[in-house]
């Protein structure tokens, strides 16, 4: 049996303020509420009268809550009588009511329109980017997904979804990339969960798969083998790449994102942008040198993160940079029109770099060195959430010495 009533809101409401009345959906002992645009003071509700007293607009504010239940229990009744309501829970009942009560205000109930408003509140400028991606491939794989509830995305859905995605359409090959996509689809659900929205959930049955990544990581005599080769242009990308790698693996949008005012007395202080998490470096002359020859004149760390809309544009520089480093070779081959002559075909030196290598290299290197896995996680800011990471504060000086043990090795051959 479904029983409603009035229920004001005063969680998170400050003393004095008036907080929002909402209807309050009570079906298998669980609870759902629908605000229905009507705040009053605390002093003013009557919960037992189910009325607003004290109020100068009380008598029309009254009328509106009885003109209110009354469509209400008119709605559950005729939901009731058609059998549309068996099996569902107190937030699907009140997605329903909602839905018969006020046509618009079911659109909080509709898969994309959680979703855009989700992605909208990522503090993250690429986490937005790559949920609204996610957004597209939706669009791209369902001609009906405008119109889609919660309710309608079952296990079947996100299977074909899955399938899809991995079809040339899709353009996601890889079982990693598409896991990004149908995470973000399963962050939306449990968001929508949390805030009431929804009570269905097909992740319970359906299961993310994500598959081992090829290792980033390169060896000593590739990095000491970039740093010294013969470049002209790139010679900035190489030294952020470096610059990178001296810093443990720093990501480069935190590195361009950092201002000068964060170097303190030879340290480097800044949150990671993906994670949030705070990041205490010690700068080496190695890195010292890079920043001094690159110093930004616009109150950033480095001249590389000013005038620049968003930093990922250097990145992708950057890539593109470090992949044009190589030579340029004569070889026999049949051209485009069967032709056998000779060509000149280019040669990359460094086809496996991106800006993740520098992070996973470090990493690699400091372990090649014996040096301690926690020492190594803190280093690269993982774990540090346990409760006795709470009470202890690690000692920056192991991951200073470690991080002045890979230089030596890379930079100088001694360990």
């Amino acid at each position: 049996m479904i029983k409603v009533h009035y229920y004001l809101d005063v969680r998170g409401v400050a003393d004095g303020s008036p907080a929002p009345l909402k209807l309050d959906f009570a079906h298998k002992y669980k609870h759902a509420q629908l605000a229905v645009g009507v705040r009053v003071l605390p002093s003013q509700w009557d919960a037992k009268a189910q009325k607003v007293r004290g109020s100068m607009s009380d008598e029309s504010t009254n009328l509106f809550l009885l003109q209110t239940m009354a469509r209400v229990s008119e709605i559950i009744l005729k939901l009731t009588n058609a059998g549309d309501l068996v099996g569902l829970s107190a937030v699907e009942v009140k997605n329903r009511v909602a839905s018969e009560l006020r046509p618009d205000a079911g659109a909080d109930n509709l898969f994309l329109a959680r979703f855009r408003s989700y992605a909208s509140l990522c503090k993250s400028q690429r986490t937005r980017e790559i949920y609204q991606v996610t957004i597209k491939k939706v669009l791209a794989f369902d001609s009906h997904a405008e119109s889609l509830s919660f309710e309608m995305v079952s296990k079947d859905w996100l299977s074909r979804f899955e399938a899809w995605l991995g079809s040339e359409d899709g353009g996601c090959p890889s079982v990693n990339a598409r896991s990004i996509h149908l995470r973000n689809v399963r962050a939306v659900f449990n968001d929508a969960i949390d805030n009431g929205v929804t009570a269905w959930y097909p992740f319970r049955t359906f299961k993310v798969k994500t598959e081992a990544t090829k290792k980033r990581a390169v060896a000593v005599e590739v990095l000491r083998s970039l740093f010294s080769y013969p470049v002209t242009w790139q010679e900035q990308y190489v030294d952020a790449f470096k610059l990178s790698f001296c810093l443990i693996g720093i990501n480069l949008v935190d590195l361009l994102a950092l201002n000068a005012d964060q170097l303190v007395d030879g340290r480097l202080s800044y949150r990671r942008s993906k994670t949030g998490r705070l990041y205490d470096i010690k700068v080496e002359p190695e890195a010292a040198a890079l920043i001094e020859k690159y110093h930004g004149h616009l109150g950033r760390l480095v001249s590389w993160g000013e005038n620049r809309k968003h930093y990922t544009t250097f990145t992708y520089q950057m890539c593109r940079g470090l992949k044009s480093i190589g030579s340029t070779v004569k070889e026999w081959r049949t051209d485009e029109l069967g032709v056998y002559r000779e060509v000149e075909v280019f040669r990359p030196a460094f086809p496996m770099l991106s800006s993740y290598v520098a992070r996973h290299s470090w990493a690699t290197i400091a372990a090649s060195l014996d040096v301690p896995k926690d020492v190594i996680a803190h280093a690269l800011g993982h774990g540090g959430s346990s409760v006795t990471d709470i009470y202890i504060d690690f000692d920056l000086r192991k991951v200073d010495e470690a991080n002045r043990r890979v230089l030596d090795w890379v930079f100088y051959g001694k360990k």
